[in-house]
């Protein structure tokens, strides 16, 4: 491991994160405490990923990319998740192959379901759950069901970013 990889990579409270080999990590981000980040990830550059809290650590699961300055902190991120620029997850959870966009927040204890998009700027409320297959929107957010061009939205976003990362990850140069 070299240097910068160990200044980016901190121990806290007896935990060390965790990162599948196959994932990008930008040389980048911050990862500290109780973090996992799981096959074929994408940490994009100047992402932070706070697992110090006592209520549980950060989970990016596979196939998720988290891009440029976004905050995750005590997050559950699954599996096939963009989380799109700026975005903060604070203590919520974000279920498998949605996205989440540009500028917007997923606060303590929201849920947001399988299949769905947060759009950019949206507030998803302290305890708000958005049902599966669904859009919120909006400051706080309001839902409805996703249209068959966002669920493709969805696929392409993630497929994009899939084939990005391999691409620099290849490079070995951004590492």
């Amino acid at each position: 491991m070299s240097h910068s990889e160990d200044a980016l990579r901190e121990s806290l409270f007896g935990h060390t994160p965790v990162v599948a080999d196959s994932a990008f990590v930008s040389r980048l981000s911050y990862l500290v405490g109780e973090v996992a980040v799981g096959e074929r990830a994408s940490l994009w550059p100047f992402t932070c990923l706070r697992g110090d809290g006592g209520s549980g650590g950060v989970i990016v699961g596979d196939e998720t990319n988290v891009q440029e300055f976004s905050m995750l902190h005590g997050a559950d991120i699954g599996n096939d998740v963009t989380v799109g620029h700026s975005v903060v997850v604070d203590y919520a959870t974000v279920e498998d192959h949605s996205l989440v966009g540009m500028n917007s927040c997923v606060l303590r204890d929201a849920i947001v379901e399988s299949n769905c998009i947060v759009a950019a700027g949206a507030v998803v409320l302290q305890g708000q759950t958005v049902p599966e297959g669904h859009l919120a929107y909006g400051a706080p957010a309001q839902t409805k069901p996703l249209s068959d061009d966002q669920r493709d939205e969805i696929d392409r976003v993630h497929e994009h970013y899939v084939e990005l990362s391999r691409g620099y990850k290849e490079t070995g140069r951004f590492e």
